[in-house]
């Protein structure tokens, strides 16, 4: 018993070794890029499985690299989203927020000037919270007025240039005027369009992600 007591003890510090290995080889691995994605229906997958939304597909796309927050929710407008991006900053310290808001703003013929002034205050938070920000447009039918949908239009742009930040001008580019692309309402997109969605934002979003993700991506 004597002779087996330092044995014991070597083999508990192999033992103590090697889950100190495993527990760094894990941190290693775990994403250390947080992604949230702030926006509306259409960022929610509404209509059609979850599974089967954009933002799901980007998360299946770039893998363990990057840690994706969803916190879209069907019918947000950008007053709603300005009052919880405080909190999912606070929680989440992401790296990249994309805001994908205004849809419902201008659905309901919403002022664009109360929308440019909520989008700016959530850019603004994200750069204050050192995220990077990825601005995610929306485009209003033309039967709301030649007026209010240039000057819903114009409300991304100024932005963009503004802030200094990438602009993704029409989430629904190449999808919106075709039928078999849309849901029965006409305004959201089914579940075929959305890989169609996700190449219409991955050009802006891809040179914000880390290069590892940018690597790991071009390489499947």
């Amino acid at each position: 018993m004597v002779h087996a007591f330092p044995v014991v003890v070597r083999f508990l510090k192999k033992g103590w070794l090697v889950a100190l290995l495993l527990v760094w080889a894990s941190a290693a691995n775990a994403a250390s890029t947080t992604l949230l994605v702030l926006g509306d229906s259409l960022s929610a997958a509404y209509g059609i499985e979850r599974e089967a939304g954009w933002v799901n597909l980007l998360r299946q796309r770039l893998g363990d690299d990057v840690k994706v927050v969803n916190a879209s929710i069907s019918g947000e407008t950008t007053a709603g989203g300005e009052t919880r991006l405080p909190e999912l900053l606070r929680q989440h310290a992401p790296d990249i927020v994309l805001i994908e808001l205004g849809g419902n703003d201008g659905l309901r013929g919403l002022s664009p000037q109360q929308m440019r002034g909520n989008l700016s205050s959530m850019i603004e938070a994200s750069q204050r919270a050192e995220a990077k920000v990825l601005l995610v447009g929306i485009e209003i039918p033309p039967n709301y007025g030649q007026a209010y949908t240039r000057a819903f239009r114009s409300v991304y742009r100024g932005l963009a240039e503004k802030y200094g930040v990438p602009l993704v001008p029409f989430l629904l580019d190449g999808i919106a005027l075709d039928d078999g692309l849309m849901q029965d309402d006409g305004i959201h997109p089914t579940a075929e369009a959305q890989p169609r969605m996700l190449e219409n934002v991955w050009p802006k979003l891809e040179p914000l992600l880390p290069k590892q993700a940018r690597e790991r991506v071009a390489s499947h």
